[in-house]
């Protein structure tokens, strides 16, 4: 028995070609697939600091809001203020001596007394008490 090479019949030859071409598919197939779920983990990740970064936002606008309304409130009642002081300026305490004091209105106009007086060294600690406090009524 001699042992030569038969070539292939031609219906095994191409099943091995087309299982070849079939596995090369595959394989470009699973390549495909896995550069599409690289994207998407990193759109993933981005969404994740977009996200983030919107929330940062909307706490930031929130504080503009409560801003915004503190301001408001004091310009509502910035009407009532000038004319307290427009009160206090018009009813000056006379002076007892009328010759000296004429002598004084010629030279400069009265100045109002001082209203009142508001320590500021406590100022940073009432607004961190009334921002606790309307941070507690929101929720």
């Amino acid at each position: 028995m001699s042992n030569f090479a038969r070539p292939m019949p031609s219906h095994l030859r191409g099943q091995s070609m087309g299982a070849s071409q079939q596995s090369t598919f595959l394989q470009q197939k699973i390549a495909d697939k896995k550069a599409e779920l690289a994207n998407l983990k990193d759109l993933q990740a981005l969404s994740g600091g977009l996200a983030d970064q919107m929330q940062m936002l909307a706490d930031k606008l929130q504080t503009l809001s409560n801003g915004t309304e503190a301001v408001a409130a004091v310009l509502s009642n910035w009407h009532n203020v000038l004319r307290a002081i427009n009160m206090a300026s018009t009813i000056l305490p006379k002076p007892k001596d009328e010759d000296d004091a004429e002598s004084k209105q010629e030279t400069e106009p009265p100045l109002p007394q001082t209203l009142v007086r508001i320590p500021t060294q406590h100022a940073p600690a009432v607004i961190e008490q009334a921002n606790a406090g309307a941070a507690a009524a929101a929720e």
